[in-house]
């Protein structure tokens, strides 16, 4: 797919992210004092990734925005869980046998994950590689019961050891794997704001799927509007609430972006690491965040734990997060339960 730059030069303008159920709605509205604008999108890490930056000058948000997706790119290839020359693919191969010297983007985002894995009761697991790979979402099959029995023993985030001293990581079992999916996107992302920033670009965001980070203002001076999915919509762009965002990352995991149904039941990507099976308490948990690190593996986490110890979680952390359950019923953090735009009538709201 050929990326195309562009300048946006309408009043409103909607970039909308499919993946992981969050629309991204930029309100451009006039230009102050040149300022404009400018986005730039591509697929990489398996999904649309869109930059969007404000700068007087076409040819200084071209150079930053490029520089930016150089950055991506070099995070991808340490990553990616299906590359057989990754980082990461190299700590799964050696699962058991030995230690990996490994750089310091991947000791960052282990130290992250545990943090979470640590707050989250365990809920959020890196090392469910093993049976997410049981699955296959684009073909709607699941796995045996057995199967997944045989592989649970080989869930356990605490299995993971890392040597900061020496920069080593080591799973301590033949057969375990590694899947950094619910992690990698928030940390690129905040990787990528501080390439723009060190750039010389004050303003933008960066989505990468349903991982967002915002920085700065809109050329108005006003903050960037974002929109969360509504997860049972058909539609690809309806919202169901929005919220103005400066310098926060807000991130989204729900239950139908990798999916299939058989036999009248929803099969997703969100596993329980203790069953091996899609969890069903929630339709989408969105966290905001000021790393879009931990905003994305909370999003996991709490889609996990449910709606009730989700909100505790995060309320206890003095982050902010928006949770729909299984029944469509709407859970806010009181910090945002004021500043939520919705666009539609839920069937109810906690205001616990």
């Amino acid at each position: 797919m050929k990326s195309k730059f562009q300048i946006q030069n309408s009043k409103y303008e909607i970039i909308s992210i499919v993946c992981c159920f969050l629309v991204l709605t930029v309100l451009s509205a006039c230009t102050y004092e040149k300022e404009k604008v400018y986005k730039k999108s591509t697929i990489m890490m398996d999904t649309v990734i869109t930059i969007s930056v404000v700068s007087h000058s076409k040819d200084q948000a071209e150079r930053a925005i490029n520089t930016a997706f150089l950055e991506i790119k070099r995070l991808e290839a340490l990553f990616d869980f299906y590359s057989p020359d990754s980082e990461l693919s190299r700590i799964n191969k050696n699962a058991g046998i030995s230690k990996i010297k490994v750089s310091p983007d991947m000791l960052t985002v282990l130290d992250k994950a545990f943090f979470v894995s640590e707050k989250t009761e365990g809920a959020f697991d890196i090392t469910t590689g093993c049976l997410l790979e049981l699955y296959d979402f684009s073909q709607g099959i699941k796995p045996q019961q057995a199967a997944l029995e045989k592989r649970l023993p080989f869930v356990n985030y605490r299995a993971v050891q890392i040597n900061r001293k020496d920069s080593t990581a080591f799973l301590e079992k033949k057969g375990m794997l590694i899947d950094l999916g619910g992690v990698v996107k928030g940390y690129t992302a905040d990787k990528t704001v501080e390439i723009l920033k060190r750039a010389g670009i004050d303003s933008g965001i960066v989505a990468i799927a349903g991982d967002i980070k915002t920085f700065g203002l809109k050329p108005n001076g006003n903050p960037w509007k974002i929109g969360i999915k509504d997860p049972r919509a058909e539609g690809q762009d309806d919202i169901i609430a929005a919220l103005d965002l400066k310098d926060l990352a807000i991130s989204t995991s729900g239950d139908y972006e990798r999916y299939f149904v058989l036999d009248g039941k929803r099969y997703h990507h969100l596993l329980s690491p203790t069953t091996g099976y899609p969890v069903h308490t929630c339709q989408s948990a969105s966290i905001v965040t000021e790393e879009g690190v931990l905003a994305d593996a909370f999003a996991t986490g709490v889609f996990i734990l449910g709606p009730e110890k989700g909100i505790k979680v995060i309320e206890q952390l003095g982050f902010d997060g928006l949770i729909i359950d299984k029944e469509g019923h709407v859970h806010v953090t009181s910090n945002i339960r004021e500043k939520v735009e919705f666009e539609r009538t839920f069937k109810g709201h906690n205001e616990s």
